[in-house]
C-alpha cells in the first residue's frame, strides 16, 4: 500500500475553499475551522422530512437537499450541534430542542479533505419561514416521511440534481448506524 507523503501546495486559496496539490494529486479543502460540515436529518411532529430546495453554481441546477451548513464558518468555537440547528433554523425555519451527531465521515475522499456530520435533529418547532441568509435562494419543503424516497425519484425525475446521501440520511431517521431499528 502506498501512501502520498508529500509535502502539500497550496495553488490557490479563496474564502471558503483552497485547492492542493500534494505529489500527483490535486484536492480541495475547506478553509474554516475544521473543514466539516452537517447535514441535518429533521422529522417534523407531522412525521414530515424537511428537504431545501436550491439553485447551486457548481452544478449549474437546482437541487434537493437536507438542510446542511459549514460548521465554524461563523464562530470557529461553535459546536457541530449548535451550528446544526443555526442552519436548520436559517434554511427551514425550524428549530430543534435537541441535535445529535450520528456520525462524521468524508463526503468525496477522492477529490476533497471535507467531512460532513450527519445530524439529527428533534423536537422540531417551526419558528419562522427559512429560506436562508441575504445570498440564499432556498425553498423549503415538507413531504411525509412515507413518501419521501418516492418524492425524490419524482424530483430527480424533473431533473433536479440530488445527492446520494439523501437516502442515507432517510435511512438514518428509522435506523441506528448499525442497523437496530429506532424506537
Amino acid at each position: 500500500m502506498s501512501h502520498n507523503t508529500a509535502e502539500p501546495r497550496v495553488v490557490y486559496e479563496g474564502k471558503y475553499q483552497r485547492m492542493v496539490v500534494r505529489g500527483t494529486w490535486e484536492y480541495s479543502e475547506r478553509t474554516h475551522a475544521g473543514g466539516l460540515a452537517a447535514i441535518i436529518i429533521a422529522v417534523t411532529p407531522d412525521d414530515e422530512v424537511l428537504f431545501v430546495e436550491q439553485f447551486r453554481v457548481p452544478l449549474q441546477a437546482r437541487t434537493i437537499e437536507m438542510p446542511a451548513g459549514l460548521v465554524g464558518d461563523i464562530n470557529a468555537d461553535e459546536a457541530i450541534e449548535d451550528s446544526a440547528v443555526r442552519e436548520l433554523e436559517e434554511e427551514t425555519g425550524w428549530t430543534a430542542a435537541h441535535a445529535e451527531v450520528l456520525m462524521i465521515g468524508p463526503t468525496s475522499s477522492g477529490a476533497s479533505s471535507e467531512k460532513i456530520a450527519f445530524v439529527r435533529a428533534t423536537g422540531l418547532r417551526r419558528i419562522g419561514d427559512g429560506g436562508g441568509d441575504d445570498s440564499e435562494d432556498i425553498t423549503v419543503h415538507r413531504i411525509p416521511r412515507t413518501r419521501a424516497a418516492a418524492w425524490l425519484v419524482e424530483m430527480m425525475g424533473k431533473g433536479y440534481e440530488l445527492d446520494a446521501k439523501l437516502w442515507a440520511g432517510l435511512w438514518m431517521i428509522e435506523h441506528h448506524l448499525d442497523g437496530r431499528p429506532r424506537g
